[in-house]
């Protein structure tokens, strides 16, 4: 997996953007999305760190709607072993496409990473681990009309990779996960691998 810096170093640079600016920019959008990634931690647990690009989460069967709707005001270009740039209608998103990135064109910094969730009837569905699930309505909590993901989703998220980056957004969320939060994170955990660094920190009571 490419640390930031390569990434800038092979695609361009991210242009700062907030929770807010993609409030903004998606307020005439009937689909669903919610804000994840490191900011969705910050607005957890009230705490801030540096952020390389903003999240945002979309189920997967919304994708083409989501860029004929997006396509109006930005380029779309599918994160796929690569970048290919999608026709604005949506028609042609890979079935391997994990991120839709988001630029106004060439010339311009990237804008949002958009990362594509296997929702099936309602129900949102672990990428890595199929027989991990959850409601989506459990999966997501909303503060100043912006819906974020929940920070046992996200952690989960990124326990694959474990990056220092991702270590302190557990440390930063473990004082304020509840019980059952901290129990579902634990065992899902778990399950994907028995022998999981993090494991020691979520059972230290």
């Amino acid at each position: 997996m490419l640390d930031h810096s390569e990434v800038l170093g092979l695609y361009g640079p991210w242009k700062v953007r907030t929770p807010s600016d993609a409030a903004d920019f998606l307020r005439h959008y009937s689909g669903r999305w919610w804000i994840a990634g490191g900011w969705a931690i910050d607005a957890f647990t009230g705490t801030a760190r540096a952020h390389g690009d903003l999240d945002v989460g979309i189920p997967r069967t919304e994708a083409q709607g989501f860029v004929e709707f997006v396509g109006g005001a930005l380029d779309v270009w599918a994160a796929a072993g690569g970048l290919t740039p999608l026709p604005r209608d949506g028609s042609s998103v890979p079935d391997d496409c994990g991120n839709l990135w988001l630029r106004a064109s060439g010339a311009d910094p990237w804008e949002y990473d958009v990362l594509l969730e296997d929702v099936r009837d309602e129900t949102w569905v672990y990428k890595r681990a199929p027989h991990i699930m959850r409601p989506l309505s459990h999966c997501l909590w909303s503060r100043d009309g912006i819906t974020y993901l929940r920070p046992e989703i996200q952690l989960l998220l990124k326990a694959e990779h474990s990056r220092t980056k991702d270590t302190l957004d557990l440390e930063r969320c473990l004082p304020k996960l509840d019980a059952d939060s901290r129990t579902w994170l634990t065992q899902s955990v778990r399950q994907e691998d028995p022998q999981h660094p993090w494991l020691g920190r979520l059972t230290d009571t």
